[in-house]
C-alpha cells in the first residue's frame, strides 16, 4: 500500500494518506485561482485512500463557498492548504502539502477556459534555481 506524508507550512498539522490517488488535476477555475492566489490549484483525488491526522487536527478548519461544492481545508495558524473530505466519498489533497514525492503526472488541466492571461506560453520566461539577485 502506498503511503504519503504531509504537513502544513508551520508544522503544526501533519497527516498520512494511505492508498492510491485516482487523478491529479490542475484546476484553472476562478475559485481555485482565488483560494490559491495563483494561476491554478494542483489537487490529487482519491475515492479509496484514507486520511489520518497525525498531529494538529484541532488546527484544521475548512471553508465552503456558499451555493457551490468548492471547499478548502487549511491550517488555522499558517493558512496552508490541507486535505479535504468535505465532498462526500472523495479525498482531495493539495499536491503542495505532501512531503513525499508524487509519482503520477497530472491527469488533466480542467476549467482551462478560465486560465489566467499571464499563465500562457512560458517558454521565453527566464528560470532561476532560487531567488534572482
Amino acid at each position: 500500500m502506498t503511503v504519503h506524508l504531509g504537513s502544513c507550512l508551520c508544522g503544526t498539522v501533519s497527516f498520512t494518506i494511505k492508498g492510491e490517488f485516482d487523478s491529479f488535476y490542475f484546476c484553472h477555475c476562478h475559485h481555485c485561482q482565488k483560494d490559491t492566489g495563483s494561476a491554478h490549484s494542483a489537487n490529487l483525488f482519491s475515492q479509496s485512500a484514507k486520511l489520518v491526522w497525525q498531529s494538529g487536527s484541532d488546527a484544521v478548519t475548512s471553508f465552503t463557498l456558499p451555493d457551490t461544492r468548492h471547499n478548502k481545508s487549511f491550517c488555522k495558524l499558517c493558512g496552508s492548504a490541507l486535505p479535504s473530505t468535505q465532498v462526500a466519498g472523495l479525498l482531495i489533497v493539495p499536491a503542495g502539502c505532501l512531503d513525499t514525492e508524487i509519482s503520477m503526472l497530472p491527469t488533466a488541466q480542467i476549467f482551462s477556459s478560465s486560465k489566467a492571461d499571464w499563465n500562457g506560453e512560458l517558454g521565453e520566461v527566464p528560470e532561476f534555481e532560487g531567488l534572482p539577485d
